[in-house]
């Protein structure tokens, strides 16, 4: 027996043959034939929550792409994205009016923080997260990590303290949201 990769599931065919494909190989395509214009970060986190989903909660390694692709619909429906994939045959409700994602840039964070670089960047992320939740989000995305991490480190290279300063940040923002009454029920999206 072939081990399968862990970004892999086995697609059922109509025919009954199964190919192992990696899930963002199939999304890429999914999301093409899309009418919505989406992110391709977003929907490769998306896909990676699906994949976890089929192999973890339900443990299953082989599905059909209709059940991929329904899974992945309603996860992006979900985040307030309106799309309709190609091979889907439920009709799932789309939200009424333009989606409610709010992003912000946590690199143009940093760089204003000026000198002061961490001692200045938390209370200016906690401001931004309240400023953000005012518009009544159903996803709160945050762009830059990476960035952001380098520029308050002070850093051109990954480090172990920059893995530190990586994980205190997204817990930071998880405690932010929590803390918040206007972030119950808004999903946290953090992108590198």
């Amino acid at each position: 027996m072939i081990l399968l990769r862990p970004d892999c599931l086995v697609f059922k065919k109509a025919g009954g043959e199964q190919v192992p494909c990696p899930v963002h190989e199939i999304c890429v395509e999914l999301v093409s034939d899309s009418v919505a214009p989406v992110d391709k970060e977003l929907i490769l986190n998306v896909a990676a929550g699906v994949l976890h989903y089929f192999k973890v909660e339900k443990g299953k390694d082989a599905v059909s792409m209709a059940e991929f692709s329904e899974a992945l619909e309603r996860a992006l429906c979900e985040l307030g994205l309106p799309v309709k994939l190609a091979g889907t045959t439920t009709e799932i409700a789309k939200p009424a009016g333009p989606p409610r994602v709010i992003e912000a840039d946590l690199n143009r964070l940093a760089a204003e923080s000026g000198d002061a670089w961490e001692l200045c960047f938390f209370p200016r992320l906690r401001d931004e997260v309240r400023r953000q939740l005012d518009g009544s989000p159903l996803v709160l995305r945050f762009r830059g990590l990476r960035p952001c991490v380098k520029l308050l480190a002070g850093t051109k290279r990954w480090s172990a303290h920059c893995q530190s300063l990586n994980d205190q940040i997204i817990d930071y923002l998880r405690t932010c949201l929590g803390s918040e009454k206007s972030g119950n029920g808004c999903s946290l999206v953090v992108l590198p």
